[in-house]
Formats: structure tokens, sequence, C-alpha cells
């Protein structure tokens, strides 16, 4: 598989749905893209992990109805998701559920801080019959004449703690080969600066800087609970200072044609945190050549020498597309100065070289899904279904 197009992205989307259009995105003009059926070309979601589902999908016995319903068609509440997180109420301490209707939705999405406790639920059969998309990237031009820049390019951007996703795709449409005039094609599909955030059996698709796990500054911890979800891209495409954990998630990497084919991480976890990227009873897949792809390298944000970045991977399975090296130097900054470790994996990819760190059984006890989550406040979503 060559690294998806713009124009590829958007078949992979279907045609024939509903579409909802709203933000600045809009004036771009060129998206073509429909609601449900990206299938077997990004995965899709029923092979994203190596376990089952949590019980019941929406609407199940366990979901309550939805506070308000998104619908492109104007059957809902209102049409588009971000009139629907605008019309939430602030500072919720319990959730808020936004039923999202089979169908594309285009422009970004801003989830403020004081929008306490959203839920974005899919209501359709699996998540890709529910897309919310952007298309812009660090370098795309602002009508006032600036950049958008990495953050500002994230097609949603999540501020608001406690904010849960489910069953559903989260894309960044930026077709890099029709725009070869802008060189910092870094384009999000989410930015999360919150904690207790949740995203159960979500797609994430973009190329490079994907899935962007942030926190408000270095010395604050923020976390963040993937299960069963499905990620893809190709250069760094999960990458940040946030504390994240990948449960039975699918991590896909995509072709560039080129070698270096990406790089799957990129942690920049503060020194004084404990607790970075942990990704536990994954596959990492794709169709890139055997060995030219990393597990990841160390971020240093404008050089900062306590982004001591921090990924662990466990008990996952790995593709021939990873070398035997497995992690690669950041610039300047070398791979083995960072936290970067496996603990029994396995698959052609997963090779027990001396070069590639690997856990004791000793630090492997400590360094679990609930390690990870807990914090002093006990937090719990591995235990059930968007439990909190």
């Amino acid at each position: 598989m060559r690294r998806r197009t713009f124009l590829e992205l958007s078949a992979a989307l279907g045609t024939g749905a509903a579409v909802a259009w709203s933000g600045p995105a809009a004036a771009a003009g060129t998206v073509t893209a429909g609601g449900a059926g990206a299938g077997t070309a990004t995965g899709g979601s029923a092979d994203a992990g190596l376990g089952g589902s949590h019980g019941p999908g929406p609407g199940g016995e366990h979901e309550p109805r939805p506070d308000l319903v998104v619908a492109a068609d104007g059957s809902g509440d209102v049409a588009t998701v971000q009139a629907a997180i605008d019309a939430a109420p602030s500072g919720r301490t319990e959730p808020y559920v936004i039923g999202i209707r089979p169908g594309t939705y285009l422009g970004q999405v801003v989830v403020p801080a004081d929008k306490t406790w959203i839920e974005l639920r899919g209501l359709g059969r699996q998540p890709d019959d529910v897309v919310v998309a952007d298309d812009r990237a660090n370098g795309t031009v602002k009508p006032d004449g600036t950049t958008w820049g990495t953050s500002g390019s994230a097609s949603v951007t999540v501020s608001g703690a406690g904010f849960t996703a489910s069953n559903l795709t989260l894309a960044n449409l930026f077709d890099e080969a029709a725009h070869p005039e802008i060189t910092n094609q870094q384009a999000v599909a989410i930015l999360t600066r919150a904690d207790q955030l949740v995203f159960d059996r979500v797609r994430f698709l973009a190329n490079q800087d994907t899935l962007y796990v942030n926190s408000t500054s270095a010395s604050v911890i923020a976390r963040a609970y993937f299960k069963d979800c499905y990620v893809e891209g190709d250069v760094d495409f999960i990458f940040g200072r946030g504390t994240a954990a990948f449960d039975r998630c699918r991590i896909h990497s995509l072709n560039r044609g080129s070698s270096p084919n990406g790089y799957v991480t990129a942690p920049s976890t503060d020194i004084a945190n404990p607790h970075g990227l942990l990704f536990s009873r994954c596959r990492f897949t794709s169709d890139a050549p055997a060995g030219t792809v990393y597990l990841g390298r160390p971020w240093h944000p404008s050089q900062d020498p306590n982004a001591i970045g921090q990924a662990i991977i466990r008990e996952s399975w790995i593709g021939t597309h990873i070398g035997a090296e497995g992690w690669s130097d950041f610039g300047t900054w070398p791979w083995e100065d960072a936290r970067l470790a496996e603990y029994r994996n396995f698959g052609p990819g997963a090779l027990t070289g001396d070069g590639r760190p690997r856990l004791t059984d000793e630090e492997a006890a400590t360094a679990t899904v609930a390690d990870f989550l807990r914090g002093s406040d006990g937090w719990a979503p591995d235990l059930g279904c968007s439990s909190r």
C-alpha cells in the first residue's frame, strides 16, 4: 500500500451519505467525502485489537440515551459536531452524551476547558459510519497570512477533562501530494490537553502527527485511555508528553515509499512524569517493506533537555516493518538516553537483540495499564466500558 493521499482517504470514507461542513476548513472547498464505509482499507474496527469488545454497542443497555443528537440531514437537534459542543452545558461533573448519527462531518471541532465530561458517541453500527474530519496542516496559511502550526492543524482539540469518544472516526484529510508548496506537513487528527480521557473503538486517520497526546504544561499530568482503537499514520504519528495507555489497539504504519518509512512514536514525556506512552497487547502492522519503520524516537520540544520521552511496548505483536534496531535518534538526541523499552513482544518484528532494551519481570510488574492510569485519584477506566 502506498502512502494514503487526500483523494484516496476521501474515497475510503465512502460516498452518498449526508455531509455536514462547518468551520474554517469549509473555505478550501475541495473535500468530497461521504459517510460510511472505510472497510479494510483503513483497518476497520473488527480487528483493531487482539481482544473483543466491551459489551453492548451504541444504544445498548449499559449506555444512557444521548442528551443531544447530531445529524447532518437535519433530523437531529443540531447539524454539526461543533454546534453540539457549543450547546452542551459547562462545568459538568457527569457525562453529557452527544450522539452522532452516521455521516461525515467536516470542520474543526474544539472542546474548551470549561466543557467537561462531554461524550461523543457514534450512533452507527461501526466506527467508520461516523467520521469527524478537517483538512489543514502545520504550514496551511490562515486568512490572516500566518500558518496554523502543528497544534492548530488538529481536526479535533480536547481541552475539557473527562472527555469520551466511542464508535467513530477522527481524521485529518490534508493532502500532502496536492500541496508540495507546504513544507511543514504535520496534520493532526486529534490534540488532547486534558485529564481522564477515554477513547473506545475509535479510528484515528492521518499521515504525519496523527495523534497528539499533550497536557497544559510539562509539569501537568494528563491521562488518556485508548481501548480497541485503530491508529494510522507514518511519521511520529503517536506523540507528545501526555500519559497514554493503548489497550488491545491496532497501530498501523503507512508506506511512505521511502527509507526510513517513518516512526510510530515520538514521546516527549517530562523527566518528572514516570508514565508516558504504553502499548499493551496491541498489534503493530504495516504494508511498508521489511525493516523500514522504527518503533519511535525521543522528541525534545524546543530542545528541552527534561523531555526524556517514555514509550513501552509490551506483550504485543510486531510486524516485519520494524527493523532490528527498533528505535532511532531524533536529530542530536540519542534514543538510548530516553525511556524506551519492550517486554515479551512477539511476531517477526519483535527482535530481541542486545540493542533493544527490555523490561525485567520486576519492572514490567509496575508498567501496566492500571499503573499508568490510576494516579492518586484511583481512576480506572480499564475496568469497564467507559468506566470512570
